[in-house]
């Protein structure tokens, strides 16, 4: 019996006899743009060059849904990433003792127009050049506890339903092959409160934010934030952007939908009008049932060679190898997580550019009545490739910039599925 099956097996006995109770739900946001001119993330063309101001707002939202047995946190941010396992470590310990809240999963919209959030306090990591970057992730690992609390503190019975649609707003990057794959499904959870107003409405898709200019040196939500904006506008509530296995994703505009504004309205007019044919239910039998995994093995990369580490250096900056120590001795962990939610939504979080297809492996084989995909989830990673992807190469498949083991993905997708499918069966434990 090997150890993910035994942690799964605690899980369900821990949750068993725990799918009766009363479902609640509750949202927050906070504002998160830096105030300071910190380096940003996501393109080594900029180096270290510092922000110089704000386009749009960047924003972190919660939302809580409180099944009885247990709490769930589904946090959307305005981030190029989420937040390091360090960082994640020390969330999730503070909301659960201060708000009981059991399962986190912190999902990073990608926008490469967000800040560094990895320097450290320590000398060549960040400490006395990016004094600034270091105390904003500071601060910013607060706002992630605030928001999570203020979310759970604001829970109040509720209903929740869900749409599922294949749309065209993405394209593959990667591939040269025909038919290239894609992540076709746009997934729309609504959440209302008992008198049927949204509370909150949550997007799932996969497509790079990536339509602002690269040296455009200011903040922006990309079209994620005017997504979520105009969703916002129309329905009320709180919309959450959560990134899906966008690894080998960017957007597929056209005349109609050109553009961060374009796109972004696009994207969001089709989740107002699915979020819109939505009937929210009071789920017949609340719960909450997870299992937390990680696969670690030798990077693809030798991170010790002088070489490799002096051009790593010279293509981003310095200070950004900060993220290295997550990684010692040659040795990369992909952290993930499955969850499901009142017997029919299963939730799939992975720290990684997850690449499309194994999201469609996920979803074809899943039991459950909807299943979500969540790239950039509670860490990062870099890309998670399928063995079909790295036998055709190119960006994000190749060793520079996917440095977990070959198989990755694979077994990504086979420990998923096995955990919806005995979270499903343990859900019928009455």
């Amino acid at each position: 019996m090997n150890k993910s099956f035994l942690v799964s097996v605690a899980v369900l006995v821990a949750c068993a006899g725990g799918w009766a109770q009363e479902f609640k739900a509750g949202a927050a946001r906070r504002d998160v743009t830096p105030t300071e001119p910190i380096p940003m993330w996501g393109y080594g063309a900029r180096h270290d060059y510092a922000a110089t101001g704000t386009k749009a707002p960047l924003f972190t939202k919660a939302l809580v849904l409180d099944c009885g047995n247990g709490k769930v946190a589904l946090v959307g941010v305005d981030m190029g990433r989420s937040p390091t396992y360090a960082m994640m470590d020390a969330i999730t310990a503070a909301v659960k003792e201060q708000s009981g809240v059991d399962h986190v999963m912190i999902v990073g919209s990608h926008t490469h127009h967000g800040p560094t959030v990895e320097l450290l306090d320590q000398p060549g990591y960040g400490k006395g050049t990016w004094d600034a970057s270091v105390r904003y992730s500071q601060w910013l690992q607060q706002q992630y506890v605030d928001v999570i609390n203020e979310a759970a503190k604001n829970a109040a019975p509720a209903k929740i339903g869900w749409a599922v649609e294949e749309t065209d707003f993405n394209r593959n990057r990667q591939s040269h092959k025909e038919p290239k794959v894609r992540e076709k499904t746009l997934s729309v959870l609504r959440v209302d409160g008992m008198d049927g107003k949204p509370l909150a409405i949550m997007a799932n898709m996969a497509a790079h934010p990536v339509m602002e200019n690269i040296m455009d040196r200011r903040w922006s939500s990309e079209w994620p934030g005017v997504l979520q904006g105009t969703v916002e506008t129309a329905l009320g509530g709180t919309c959450l952007f959560m990134q899906g296995a966008s690894g080998d994703m960017s957007p597929n505009s056209n005349d109609t939908r050109r553009g961060v504004d374009g796109f972004g309205k696009a994207v969001g007019d089709k989740v107002i009008a699915m979020a819109t044919g939505i009937e929210t239910k009071v789920p017949a039998h609340p719960g909450v049932a997870g299992n937390p995994w990680s696969f670690s093995g030798p990077t693809r990369m030798d991170l010790k060679n002088p070489i490799v580490l002096g051009t790593f250096r010279q293509f981003f900056y310095p200070e950004l190898m900060a993220m290295l120590v997550e990684m010692p001795d040659n040795t990369i962990t992909l952290r993930g997580s499955t969850l499901l939610v009142n017997g029919e939504i299963a939730l799939v979080g992975a720290a990684g550019e997850l690449f499309s297809d194994l999201s469609n492996h996920i979803k074809a084989q899943s039991p459950a009545a909807v299943t979500l995909v969540f790239g950039y989830c509670n860490g990062h990673s870099l890309y998670v490739p399928t063995r079909e992807a790295l036998a055709e190469g190119g960006y994000g498949a190749d060793a520079t910039m996917s440095w977990l083991p070959v198989g990755t993905g694979e077994k990504v997708v086979e420990q998923a599925v096995s955990d919806i499918k005995k979270l499903m069966e343990g859900a019928k434990v009455k």
